[in-house]
């Protein structure tokens, strides 16, 4: 897959069937919008392209609104880091990435300058599916309307394809959010397609766990309002070729420095392997409790053995539920329903 800051440079152009939108979380939504596309694209000899926007539009004027003296103003939290997003992507056949910054220049584009300059001009659009519910180009002026008004003479097909529904629920981000501010892994993974998990490169960090008897394995988050935070129950994948169970807290570790870094830490049973410059998927599986400061390492020590020992408790139950699960016998034929 091909990654481009924005547009490709004017020699890489060729057309394409194009999408455009967050992807924040990549949830069933967002892959069946994929798999339409894949569709139609394979059907007119179109190469499939997504054009996604970092940071998050609302981050970019929450961040404006902050420095203006409006601290009211908030962006939603993410779900997805960007490399999390881009695999995603990559693993649903998707054949080029524009990332484009989203900053003043590009926010400030009419809907009209954005249809030309961007999806015509830079992207060589021929065919464009949307959400039932995308808009664009300054003050979200642009719409399903106008892009049905532009599209003929602009020389690309234009499809809306219809919100995506699971249990009588609108598969959106924001109801992805919503299970995850909640710890609703189960609803969480129902809306995604796949169990919550955050993926990144393993850093070196202060060594304080291993002080403290429990090494961890450290992760950067690279936003600043993840839409989980505490203690978690995790399973580490890529380490080994099973799952490594652990227990992880995902903040700024109030307990030993202030203003701290954003980190997801992992501390890992069972396991004393190198893993730095690793790079690993931290699945979440249930929360334990919230982010706290402690009066003493020794406090910090104490509640770190209570969750690790929660979490092998939780672990050593779902083991036990599995065995008895599959040492049911079986329904004879003759008394089955």
């Amino acid at each position: 897959m091909e990654i481009f800051r924005r547009q490709p440079p004017p020699d890489r152009r060729r057309p394409c069937a194009l999408t455009i939108g967050n992807f924040d979380g990549m949830h069933v939504g967002h892959r069946a919008v994929i798999a339409t596309l894949g569709e139609k694209a394979q059907a007119r000899g179109l190469s499939v392209c997504v054009l996604t926007f970092e940071p998050h539009p609302r981050e970019y004027f929450a961040s404006l609104a902050l420095a203006a003296g409006r601290p009211d103003a908030t962006a939603p939290t993410r779900i997805s880091t960007l490399r999390d997003k881009i695999d995603a992507l990559a693993d649903c056949g998707v054949d080029r990435v524009c990332i484009a910054r989203f900053d003043q220049s590009l926010a400030s584009l009419s809907p009209q300058r954005f249809v030309e300059e961007i999806l015509v001009g830079g992207l060589q659009t021929r065919y464009l599916l949307i959400g039932d519910d995308f808009r664009f180009g300054a003050r979200r002026a642009g719409d399903y309307a106008l892009l049905q008004r532009l599209a003929r003479p602009s020389g690309f097909e234009l499809e809306r394809l219809a919100t995506i529904e699971r249990a009588g629920e609108r598969v959106s981000s924001s109801a992805v959010r919503a299970a995850l501010a909640a710890a609703d892994f189960p609803r969480a993974a129902a809306l995604l397609g796949r169990p919550y998990s955050i993926c990144g490169r393993v850093l070196h960090g202060r060594k304080l766990g291993r002080t403290l008897g429990f090494p961890t394995m450290n992760v950067r988050i690279p936003f600043a309002r993840p839409a989980v935070h505490g203690v978690f129950v995790v399973r580490a994948h890529g380490l080994r070729e099973s799952p490594v169970h652990g227990v992880a807290s995902l903040g700024t570790r109030p307990a030993v420095e202030r203003n701290g870094q954003l980190l997801l830490e992992t501390h890992l049973f069972d396991f004393d392997e190198p893993a730095y410059g690793r790079l690993v998927r931290v699945e979440f599986v249930a929360k334990l409790r919230d982010e706290r400061g402690f009066d003493s390492l020794d406090a910090l020590r104490a509640q770190i053995a209570r969750d690790a020992h929660d979490a092998r408790e939780m672990f050593a139950r779902e083991a036990q539920d599995a065995r008895a699960h599959f040492a049911r016998p079986a329904v004879p034929p003759d008394f089955a329903d």
